[in-house]
């Protein structure tokens, strides 16, 4: 018999005979000059492409993409049937000001009581959150430019530590202090202009941010750019007020999850120092974690945003494909990325979210969005609208974990909001995970390596990390046939995923596979290519970049090392409101967080 495999059409599959099959990942684990040596081998004549030839087989991509039939046609960019309004919502223009959508959000919020922050307990840990700087600076208890002096202070005592970690790659002291007497002076003349006047944030090193050269985190790619102007997104935080530090740390060129970058230092994750960020966008998470900033931007090509976000115990948001303007970023011309928020509370990812909002109009004709809206978070329609959530969740695969320790968590978490808000929890089948992870890694691996083929045909290929160098072998052995395979797979994952929101609103999973993996020191000259980490950091967030749906990562509590847990809420496309809803009950039934090791506050010395 042949090795031809034929899919049945998508509609046509009994889910009763679908059976989990845990993920199994056959590749070595290298870190030091042992991964030195092989990158020599990959990527030498015959031997290389023999060696990814035989991984890709034993790993089953072969099969998927090469010996079977798919029934599906091609889905080159993500196509969502018309969504029904959002209950309990408020409309934003997303033509209109990025100032004026942040007024519209702001009113959306509980109201705030400064006497929680600035008067409150002092022996329980809590970030301060947007509005307590808000607050800060209108009652004159603190101002921007003093913020920014202990934010310099901090930064440049980060710039150094030995071996170096540093958050930021490209800093400069007397930009942020230009940024923040601007910011004072509106202050002092009593007109900010808008609740993020003063916010400091940072903005991971494939956006676009004046005056820094976006390099990727790579130490070449300042030589083939000279483009410094702010991306489409970061233009709008500006317009808002927002103090830009400077450009975030992260994994060479977004190509891995842990965040380790030799270039420039591996950014630490401030729950362990000994431990990672989780990847790619390490140093925009690592620096919210650590009390620095209030939030920052990041990328999410494949989990980028939630994983480092789980991993340091702060909240990340994957908005939907095309709710966000991508333009002056490196992944501009992708299909799975997006440009999303980190901060430390739901309330400043939302924030933060209403101000960068906004589609590309050439995306608009094609996607089609419906309006975005934010949820009126104290209304008692809001309430009634969690109360009616269906939470769906597929129990084999959320317990395939590294440790009961997050699974049992997560699953108290969803006791939790069966009981307290009455959300119904109800079971649910997804077929095809291990098709739905080849056909992510060839999409984004081709439209990475289209992006940078120019400069590697320059040479440039040979500066890249090991681990960078790893990925590009792979991505280079992917066909034409293979990326018009995962396509077809993509439609069909897409069918299966619009199914299961018939019947559910949320999908629920925790948002990694493991916490935060420690950082081997031989990893920090070289690098490290460790598939088996990567397996259980990806294990949730694909279906949210290859389908381009919403998903959100929010701080459920530690496991028995105090390393961060995060639960995952993926939503329907567009349903943007309904995730954020749902992840402020989720944060309020948590209560306390716990104060990261390292942990800096610019707001107060005392």
């Amino acid at each position: 018999m042949g090795k031809k495999r034929v899919m049945l059409p998508a509609e046509e599959l009994d889910l009763s005979t679908v059976k989990y099959e845990a993920e199994i990942i056959d590749a070595p684990h290298l870190t030091g000059l042992t991964f030195r040596l092989f990158i020599k081998i990959l990527e030498a004549p015959l031997i290389g492409p023999t060696i990814i030839a035989y991984l890709k087989k034993k790993n089953g991509m072969v099969e998927f993409l090469r010996s079977t039939v798919i029934p599906e046609p091609p889905m080159y960019k993500p196509e969502y049937p018309p969504q029904d309004p959002e209950p309990g919502t408020i409309s934003l223009d997303e033509d209109g000001k990025p100032e004026d959508r942040v007024e519209l959000a702001l009113k959306c919020l509980p109201e705030y009581d400064p006497a929680t922050s600035w008067n409150g307990d002092l022996s329980q840990f809590r970030y301060w959150k947007i509005r307590d700087y808000a607050h800060g600076y209108r009652s004159k208890l603190v101002t921007p430019s003093m913020v920014a002096e202990r934010i310099i202070t901090v930064i440049e005592e980060f710039s150094h530590k030995k071996p170096p970690a540093p958050l930021l790659i490209s800093f400069d002291a007397e930009e942020v202090r230009k940024q923040a007497a601007a910011s004072t002076k509106r202050f002092e003349e009593g007109r900010p202009l808008s609740i993020l006047d003063g916010i400091f944030m940072a903005i991971k090193d494939d956006i676009g941010c004046h005056p820094y050269i976006m390099k990727g985190a790579t130490t070449w790619m300042d030589e083939t750019n000279s483009n410094n102007e702010d991306a489409v997104c970061v233009s709008r935080l500006r317009s808002c007020g927002v103090i830009l530090v400077g450009k975030a740390n992260m994994h060479e060129l977004g190509m891995g999850t842990t965040g380790n970058n030799p270039n420039y230092g591996t950014t630490r994750n401030p729950h362990a120092p000994d431990r990672y960020t989780g990847g790619s966008s390490s140093g925009p998470a690592a620096i919210v974690a650590s009390g620095i900033c209030s939030a920052a931007l990041g990328t999410d090509g494949g989990g980028s945003i939630r994983i480092p976000s789980s991993l340091c115990g702060v909240v990340g948001l994957k908005t939907t494909y095309g709710r966000t303007d991508i333009r002056g970023s490196l992944c501009e011309s992708g299909t799975v990325e997006i440009i999303g928020p980190i901060a430390s509370s739901v309330e400043d990812v939302t924030l933060v979210y209403a101000a960068i909002l906004g589609s590309n109009p050439v995306a608009r004709n094609i996607l089609n969005p419906s309006p975005p809206c934010l949820p009126n978070f104290p209304s008692m329609e809001s309430l009634n609208a969690v109360g009616s959530l269906r939470l769906g969740k597929y129990t084999p695969w959320f317990n395939d974990v590294h440790s009961t320790d997050i699974s049992d968590k997560c699953e108290d978490i969803l006791n939790q909001l069966s009981k307290t808000h009455g959300c119904e929890v109800v079971e649910i089948v997804i077929p095809e995970l291990h098709e739905m992870r080849t056909a992510h890694l060839v999409s984004i691996g081709s439209e990475m390596l289209t992006g940078l083929n120019p400069d590697c045909e320059d040479g440039k290929g040979t500066e890249l990390n090991y681990d960078t160098r790893t990925s590009m072998a792979l991505f280079r052995s992917f066909t034409a046939s293979d990326y018009v395979a995962a396509q077809c797979l993509r439609r069909r994952i897409m069918y299966h995923h619009m199914e299961i929101f018939k019947k559910v609103d949320v999908i629920v999973t925790p948002t990694t596979g493991m916490t935060a993996p420690k950082i081997p020191p031989s990893a920090l000259k070289y690098g490290e290519t460790d598939m088996q980490v990567t397996g259980y950091l990806m294990r949730f967030v694909i279906a949210a970049n290859l389908l381009g749906l919403p998903a959100i990562s929010v701080p459920i509590g530690y496991d028995k090392q105090g390393l961060p847990i995060g639960l995952q809420l993926m939503g329907r496309p567009w349903g943007e409101a309904s995730i954020l809803r749902l992840a402020s009950v989720v944060e309020e039934l948590c209560g306390s967080k716990k104060k990261p090791v390292s942990f800096y506050d610019v707001v107060k010395t005392s």
